[in-house]
């Protein structure tokens, strides 16, 4: 320990003044406010020395890699991956003008909540998911309630991503085999590409699911167009409360990134840089959804159905759920990503690799 307060009088930029309740002043050290700590200090390195040898021999993992274009990469594949392909059957629910509004007017209200996001992460750096945000504004209590509601919802989200990999598999072998095998393989692949242990390891893995998912959409495009025109366009709609609510909750979840957006920040190696990330996230989704929307519905108009990638020919269909396969699987292996490290969140574990994680260094 007096080697560590020696380190910190050498370097006393690493502490800053908190004022307490009351108005009295306590004295931190900056890394115990970063979730990660500042991984490039002295300090960091210093407290090792407090670790089994046995774990330290094992190696460091350092977090905070991403660049704010790979964050941008990342909630690109883990926000249009399925929610685009939603987007059709909405038209084809609303009608061509709800559906331009309502795609529009929830991508800004989208900005502007992941804006305040990242300015809450910026205003608590300790923060690392949901889980810890709910603490800061209600306790323990919204500790749980928060935690486990992104949890629950993680886990639904990478189940939606098995069944789209099931209906892709059964629909590019004609249904060669039992379903279940389809939805296992898929399971499995994702399993599989959660190995890296920062975002930073997947992240040019969500650059091939983002170009996947454009070439799938194009080719379904492109599809629907040689078919030509398949049903009736409508500019207004009128729908019972039931198919409205659930047009509506289709889009919020074509926009609902942001429950990963505190573990993509705090994995920045400049969590300022967040905003640039999210500027590029909300033009690109919130162009694409508009695009793929009114091209698909035009030529298929209330026959549109989900996914749109079942809008073409046969043929075609086949090739687009083959080229958005990878997206298929990377952008369910960022939300199982997130979920399994707000599951495990620790200093303790995060930063050391434990025995049972030697494979990844064997990667």
């Amino acid at each position: 320990m007096a080697d560590l307060e020696k380190k910190r009088q050498e370097h006393p930029s690493n502490e800053s003044v908190h004022t307490a309740p009351g108005g009295k002043h306590d004295v931190h050290s900056a890394n115990e406010f970063d979730v990660y700590g500042d991984e490039s200090s002295a300090d960091s390195e210093l407290s090792l020395q407090f670790i089994s040898p046995l774990l330290l021999s094992m190696g460091i993992v350092q977090y905070r890699t991403l660049v704010w274009w790979k964050a941008a990469a990342l909630m690109l594949a883990e926000t249009v991956s399925l929610g685009i392909l939603s987007i059709p059957s909405v038209f084809a629910s609303l009608g061509m003008v709800a559906g331009c509004i309502l795609v529009i007017s929830l991508g800004a209200i989208a900005t502007a909540t992941g804006y305040v996001l990242g300015q809450f992460k910026l205003r608590y750096p300790h923060v690392h998911n949901m889980a810890d945000a709910g603490e800061i504004i209600a306790g323990p209590i919204g500790r749980e309630v928060l935690g486990g509601a992104q949890v629950i919802f993680m886990i639904f989200v990478c189940g939606s991503h098995v069944l789209t990999g099931l209906i892709a598999f059964d629909t590019i072998t004609n249904g060669a085999s039992c379903s279940v095998l389809w939805a296992g393989i898929s399971a499995i692949i994702c399993l599989a590409f959660t190995i890296p242990r920062t975002l930073d390891g997947i992240a040019y893995l969500s650059v091939a699911s983002f170009v996947s998912i454009i070439a799938a959409i194009l080719i379904t495009m492109i599809g629907v167009g040689v078919v030509g025109h398949q049903g009736a366009v409508v500019v207004t709609s009128h729908l019972n409360f039931a198919n409205g609510f659930l047009a509506v909750t289709d889009i919020i979840f074509a926009y609902a990134g942001h429950v990963a957006f505190f573990t993509f920040i705090a994995e920045m190696k400049k969590p300022e840089d967040f905003a640039k990330a999210l500027y590029a996230l909300q033009i690109a989704d919130t162009t694409l959804y508009l695009i793929v929307g009114i091209v698909v519905y035009a030529y298929t108009g209330s026959n549109a159905v989900s996914p749109a990638l079942g809008n073409t020919g046969h043929t075609l269909r086949r090739v687009a759920y083959g080229v958005a396969l990878p997206t298929i699987m990377i952008a369910g292996v960022i939300n199982g990503h997130v979920c399994a490290k707000l599951v495990s969140h620790t200093s303790y574990y995060l930063h050391i690799h434990p025995l049972i994680d030697l494979l990844h260094r064997c990667l």
